[in-house]
């Protein structure tokens, strides 16, 4: 599903380069469960952006399942993410005045799954009772708590049905029990 070989990432800011990766290879197999750990500052969130089509690599090449991403410009990678990726970023990345229905169905409207507005909203509802928000549709980020706020991001991205979960720490603000669940 996903191979990296000989993946480097430089970041520049006037003289200074930074290598946030160098001479990365990895594969993931189909239906592979992979954790990246590391300290902070090692790379972990550049490798998710490459993984995850946000970002390119300065060098090495990258394929998801079987084509070369790597090479991509910013519209192409567009189309991979939309049509293959689901995200939960720690921050979650929610907008202030939307409702948890609307984030669950925003990957639904980009998707070209063809789907009606009845359709999109039916599904997305589904996802929220999924991961127990059943009632919560009309509720915006400041009225939800971090670990709702967190749901709401797990539903978002997996509402499409991705090839690949990329989270990070998509645990953090839940309690135990709904870690598991």
């Amino acid at each position: 599903m996903i191979s990296l070989n000989r993946i480097t990432k430089i970041y520049e800011a006037s003289e200074i380069r930074v290598a946030a990766l160098q001479d990365v290879s990895l594969t993931i197999e189909d239906r592979e469960f992979v954790a990246i750990m590391g300290p902070s500052g090692s790379g972990k969130s550049t490798l998710m952006n490459i993984l995850g089509c946000l970002d390119r690599p300065t060098s090495g090449s990258y394929r998801l399942d079987g084509e070369d991403v790597g090479s991509l410009d910013a519209d192409g990678r567009a189309v991979i993410r939309t049509a293959k990726i689901g995200f939960v970023f720690q921050n979650f990345n929610l907008l202030p005045r939307t409702s948890a229905l609307e984030h669950v169905e925003l990957p639904l409207l980009y998707s070209e799954s063809g789907l009606g507005a009845g359709e999109r909203q039916e599904g997305s509802r589904a996802m929220l009772r999924r991961v127990g928000l059943d009632g919560r549709e009309t509720h915006q980020p400041s009225q939800l708590s971090g670990g709702q706020q967190q749901r709401v991001a797990i539903a978002r991205a997996l509402v499409t049905e991705p090839a690949i979960l990329l989270a990070d720490e998509p645990t953090g603000n839940l309690d135990s029990r709904t870690s598991e669940e």
